[in-house]
């Protein structure tokens, strides 16, 4: 099985099957109108990967700044922009802390499943890389601009659980200033074989083997949502 390091700069394909069937409830969009309205804004999403946020958001904002450090996976996400409506969007590989935008630039950014790994790739200076984001943040959006994060809180569970190796991202967030709530983002597939072969692609052996001992075609899966106002 490849690492999720490896699936990320070489398995679009893949990863697009799994997470265009997560959140089939459709709390995510849900979430984000709650926290911001980003009707004719200038959004970035960060850790784009194959574009599921920024398509989502394309038809309502003015414009999009899709940022990824993998060129593979943002293929896809300029297919879905290419797509859409909007007339303004850009995709580039870019790191976290250090994006190719102007100061001052933006409204909102959002970040799915990716702002914890500057933390989780780095643990010897994890806190170090989160205030490089946060202060990097700080400089590409405007004055009252917002973040909005969504990170895990379980795949597999049905109640939210802190993961082990997030634990200083969590402390962190709540540190830093930021609100959360939690949401359910479940995955829905058409049989538990299905579920079993993409599912376990991504999570991994014991995962997959529950898939098909507990003949799931419903993976249940808990989010946490991650909200901060710049002064």
């Amino acid at each position: 099985m490849p690492t999720q390091e490896q699936i990320y700069l070489s398995e679009a394909e893949q990863y697009e099957a799994l997470v265009s069937r997560e959140d089939y409830q459709g709390n995510i969009q849900k979430a984000l109108d709650e926290i911001a309205n980003v009707d004719g804004l200038d959004v970035l999403d960060l850790g784009a990967g194959t574009g599921r946020l920024a398509g989502l958001l394309a038809p309502r904002v003015r414009s999009m700044r899709a940022f990824d450090l993998s060129a593979h996976m943002l293929s896809l996400t300029r297919d879905r922009l290419r797509k859409s409506q909007l007339k303004d969007w850009v995709t580039a590989v870019a790191d976290h802390r250090f994006l190719p935008v102007p100061s001052d630039s933006a409204d909102v950014m959002i970040s799915g499943w990716s702002v914890s790994y500057v933390a989780v790739w780095k643990p010897e200076r994890w806190k170090e890389e989160l205030d490089a984001w946060y202060a990097e943040a700080q400089r590409v959006l405007r004055r009252g601009g917002q973040i909005v994060l969504f990170e895990s809180l379980g795949t597999g569970n049905e109640t939210p659980r802190q993961l082990a190796h997030l634990e200083n991202v969590y402390r962190w967030l709540d540190e830093t200033g930021f609100q959360n709530k939690w949401i359910r983002t479940d995955y829905k597939f058409d049989s538990p074989e299905q579920a079993a072969e993409i599912a376990g692609f991504f999570f991994g052996d014991e995962m997959r083997a529950r898939i098909l001992h507990e003949k799931l075609a419903v993976l249940p899966e808990c989010t946490g949502v991650y909200w901060n106002s710049l002064a």
